[in-house]
């Protein structure tokens, strides 16, 4: 009985403990609340995404509503995939937050962080399982909100100026994707997903479809930090608490990416969102340069998360290049990349936020002989930061391997030099750090009295299999690569 409600439960969990936690006001008793609730949403993903993967797509009717008349859940290969990242995101960067959370949040605030957080999975998870246009600006409100409070939670008060920088970009973004979905509606009379795709195919009059895709595009682009839209997101890493940057990096940016191309394949289709229009090579244009110049700015920055924030925006970069190329193998990559990213990226940032909980800072100055007073994340930095280059073996290697083999399928073989050379700047990047670590004198002046001497068994705990899975799916690429041509599949077929 409880089988047949997994889809519901999904949402649900997270969304009733943050309420929940509110009321027990007790940092021990939240963190545990949002921690059970984490592992639960986890267990339920991946027993969804088997059940997909096992009998095909799953449609559960909130309130016993046939869709189109009632909001739809609806789990595909496509959005199970996604949902094992968020879930097991969360899962994997709760025990962490233990003490991470402890040393940067103010202590009568603790306990409204995992609150926030739950309403952040919760609207994140709600994002990803609906099968509905408008149902997803609500969790997308859910998500960005508790998002807002998340980053203003950080004990500098420039987290205050970041997070009302990505509320002014992200309530912009929101406006946008409403008036899109609002001249689907005017155009197709329904915000059902798969009718809206159904109606679509006998409209003749293009224009406001064609306005209805812009609005769209720039409202996911500014929440998923497309380049140029990408400037509340360097501010939003650096300033927020370690847990809050970690979750976001792995997590957010994604999802967005994830509603993207559901609207380019499954709504509009790709015939006319990307074969009938110039957007494929717009986004192979923007991907381009977000690529290069954002490594470079990276390259650039005196501080550990500042310099991993500009990472992720070059990142991304790789993500929206797949989706500009728009073939099979281009889309794997994509795909792929984005839990090859985020599984990446999040360690680096748990890597960050130990060398911060341990030295009180995470200016790259300060991270000098590292290797002597902290050898072994000194080494995890190093094999995440293998990951991040894209070193075979690693998970960051398989998702540019098949955006190559995108590229030259187009006929596009300067794509290939752009990823050997922004592969080149990661080096440069990534060396910066390590040559911090292990080739730079002890400096003379003792470590900063905040700091903490040793992090806490389950901090280590986290951040040790987040960098084991960043060599894991270089060699086991069942989830990361298989599941992802699953989607692919459903992507090219046009199946919703």
């Amino acid at each position: 009985m409880i089988a047949e409600h997994l889809p519901a439960l999904q949402v649900v969990l997270p969304l009733v403990a943050a309420p929940l936690i509110v009321l027990l006001r007790r940092d021990t008793a939240a963190w545990l609340v949002a921690t059970l609730v984490s592992v639960a949403a986890f267990g339920i993903a991946v027993a969804l995404a088997i059940a997909v993967a096992d009998a095909g797509a799953i449609s559960y009717a909130l309130g016993s509503w046939p869709p189109p008349w009632g909001i739809e859940y609806r789990v595909d290969a496509l959005s199970a995939f996604m949902l094992v990242l968020v879930a097991g995101t969360g899962a994997l960067v709760m025990p962490y937050a233990r003490a991470s959370i402890a040393a940067e949040v103010s202590g009568h605030q603790v306990y409204l962080f995992y609150a926030m957080y739950c309403l952040c999975l919760a609207g994140l998870l709600g994002i990803v399982i609906t099968g509905d246009l408008f149902n997803i600006f609500v969790f997308m409100e859910i998500s960005s909100l508790s998002t807002y409070v998340l980053i203003a939670l950080g004990r500098q008060r420039r987290a205050l100026l970041a997070a009302f920088q990505y509320l002014i970009v992200g309530t912009i973004g929101a406006t946008f994707y409403v008036i899109g979905i609002g001249l689907l509606y005017l155009v197709t009379g329904s915000l059902n997903i798969v009718d809206v795709a159904t109606r679509l195919q006998d409209v003749t009059e293009v224009r406001p479809l064609l306005a209805a895709l812009a609005f769209i595009t720039v409202g996911l682009g500014l929440k998923l930090a497309l380049f140029p839209l990408h400037q509340w997101l360097p501010n939003a890493y650096a300033h927020a608490p370690s847990v809050v940057t970690t979750f976001l990096a792995a997590t957010a940016t994604k999802v967005s990416v994830y509603v993207l191309i559901r609207f380019y394949f499954l709504v509009f289709g790709h015939a006319f969102a990307l074969d009938g229009l110039p957007l494929r090579s717009l986004l192979v244009g923007l991907s381009a340069v977000a690529i290069v110049a954002m490594s470079l700015v990276a390259l650039f920055q005196p501080d550990l998360k500042r310099m991993l924030a500009y990472s992720s925006v070059a990142q991304i970069g790789y993500i929206t290049l797949g989706l500009g190329l728009a073939n099979a193998a281009g889309l794997t990559g994509s795909l792929a990349h984005l839990v090859n990213h985020g599984v990446t990226k999040g360690a680096l940032f748990l890597l960050a936020g130990g060398i911060a909980f341990c030295c009180g800072s995470t200016s790259i100055a300060d991270l000098r002989g590292l290797s002597r007073r902290m050898p072994w994340t000194a080494f995890a930095f190093v094999v995440a930061g293998l990951s991040l280059i894209g070193v075979p073996g690693t998970a960051g290697f398989t998702s540019k391997w098949f955006l190559v083999e995108g590229a030259l399928e187009n006929g596009q073989p300067w794509i290939v030099a752009l990823i050997v050379a922004s592969s080149l700047l990661a080096v440069a990047y990534v060396w910066r750090v390590v040559e911090a670590m292990y080739l730079v004198a002890l400096p003379d002046a003792p470590a900063p009295a905040q700091a903490s001497t040793a992090a806490s068994m389950l901090m280590r705990a986290s951040t040790a299999v987040s960098v084991a899975l960043t060599v894991v799916l270089g060699f086991v690429t069942a989830y990361n690569v298989g599941y992802a041509r699953r989607a692919v599949a459903l992507l090219l077929e046009g199946i919703s």
